[in-house]
């Protein structure tokens, strides 16, 4: 199925990069808005979402490119493709200082708006989470 790219600009209601870095370059911060537990090993995430003790969905995604408070691209273990990645980039406004959360991720059409959705939510809990 063809994928579709979408891009969400999120603004942060912070100036400070490792601030953003700590909640989207390392598994203990991205346990904190996007699943319930994210491990890191050899450049592998692993995301689980629900209990132990549940059905847990569990998804792997491998860093195949990072610069340390700048960007992370990832590709999901079900994604062969170099042109198939989810990324998360900081970007400064030029005009106001402060700080965007730009998320990038490729999707199957039929799926945009259920992406658009998920997303949000997620960057809706990164701001209760943290305040951004």
């Amino acid at each position: 199925m063809k994928k579709t790219k979408i891009c969400i600009d999120y603004p942060l209601a912070t100036k400070s990069y490792s601030m953003v870095w700590k909640l989207i370059g390392h598994a203990h911060g991205l346990s904190k808005w996007i699943a319930d537990y994210v491990e890191e090993e050899n450049g592998i995430l692993t995301f689980k979402w629900g209990e132990v003790w549940t059905q847990q969905d569990v998804r792997t995604s491998e860093v195949i490119g990072m610069e340390e408070n700048h960007f992370i691209r990832l590709r999901w273990d079900v994604n062969e493709s170099d042109d198939d990645y989810w990324e998360m980039r900081i970007e400064k406004s030029d005009f106001t200082g402060t700080l965007s959360l730009i998320i990038t991720d490729h999707v199957d059409e039929d799926d945009v708006d259920y992406m658009k959705g998920v997303w949000n939510a997620n960057l809706e809990r990164l701001h209760t989470v943290s305040g951004l």
